[in-house]
């Protein structure tokens, strides 16, 4: 077994996306089925650039599941903390897509948010192995939505904190997935100050913070470094005290879906190969990000999340064209 070096914990899934674009939720016919969940598709991400990175959540004993399980393999994902689930179902969400393609999430079919197996992640059967060697812990904040789901979350950081593992956390806010959102963005700010890595959107950033900037972020959290990414507007950073912001690169998208995991596994990826001490160079900081960026514009430009991800040739082929 390889030891990873990175460990991803939460919600592994399908996306059930339109084929048929403006069309709602009760009148589309087709649809495809492609396998997400930030965490997931983040792990697989950075297995894609080199890194050894295992996947930690709990899925159904069913066709999905097995099917989800045989892509982590495929990729080369550690799935030693892969936990089965007898009777709840792999999560599959509903994606809709407008006149321009731009997708929106339309829930869960027939069943409630609380029915799928990635709720009952169980913190007893976490395998501490996986955290003895790793450098980071990355962590989403839907799976503190649900009770079972959440003591492992919290003891996973437990576990990362005794190990001194940097924590990396992504928001990935999803309204339909909470019940009650005053309470959810209370136990989110609470949680993020675990953080030593923040990475959220303008609009989370906004939510949450009532700012966009990533330095009064930063420095109201009391971190080491905060994302706030934006799209095809690009991305601000504050690292180690070095502030910049780093335009969008210019792709032909073909699906955002998994864009920002990308960029999520392009920035641990630099840490992991650079040291993290080399963010208090201002000049590596700016290459980290930049880095980030080209991961995320190239997961645009085919269809899918883990599908489309590229390889760090692919990465630095296509960084050598703009630099």
């Amino acid at each position: 077994m390889t030891y990873p070096q990175v460990i991803c914990i939460g919600e592994i899934l399908f996306d059930r996306l339109s084929n048929q674009l403006g069309k709602s939720l009760e009148t589309v016919e087709f649809w495809t089925d492609y396998p997400g969940g930030a965490p997931a598709n983040t792990a697989c991400g950075l297995v894609k650039l080199g890194i050894p990175t295992a996947f930690i959540g709990c899925i159904g004993e069913d066709q999905s599941g097995d099917q989800l399980v045989e892509l982590l393999t495929k990729t080369g994902v550690n799935i030693t903390g892969v936990q089965r689930h007898s009777s709840a179902p792999t999560r599959i969400i509903y994606v809709v897509r407008d006149e321009k393609g731009d997708r929106s999430f339309a829930g869960f079919g027939e069943r409630e948010t609380t029915e799928f197996a990635d709720t009952y992640l169980q913190s007893e059967q976490l395998h501490e192995d996986l955290f003895k060697t790793a450098q980071f812990l990355v962590l989403g904040t839907l799976e503190l939505a649900y009770k079972n789901s959440k003591n492992a979350i919290l003891k996973a950081i437990e576990l990362a904190k005794y190990y001194q593992i940097k924590l990396f956390i992504d928001i990935n806010w999803r309204s339909m997935f909470w019940e009650n959102h005053d309470q959810a963005i209370e136990l989110i700010l609470n949680f993020v100050q675990n953080a030593d890595f923040l990475k959220l959107t303008d609009e989370e950033a906004e939510l949450l913070f009532n700012t966009i900037d990533p330095k009064a972020i930063a420095k109201q959290l009391k971190i080491q470094g905060v994302f706030v990414t934006a799209g095809e507007r690009g991305c601000t950073y504050y690292l180690a005290g070095n502030y910049g912001k780093i335009p969008a690169f210019s792709v032909n998208v073909t699906d955002t879906t998994g864009a920002g995991d990308g960029f999520t596994a392009g920035i641990i990826d630099q840490f992991c190969k650079l040291g993290i001490e080399s963010i208090n160079n201002p000049q590596i900081a700016e290459k980290i990000v930049k880095f980030a960026s080209a991961v995320g514009a190239l997961t645009t430009t085919k269809p899918g999340a883990i599908a489309a991800q590229p390889t760090l040739t692919e990465v630095e082929t296509f960084l050598d064209r703009f630099l």
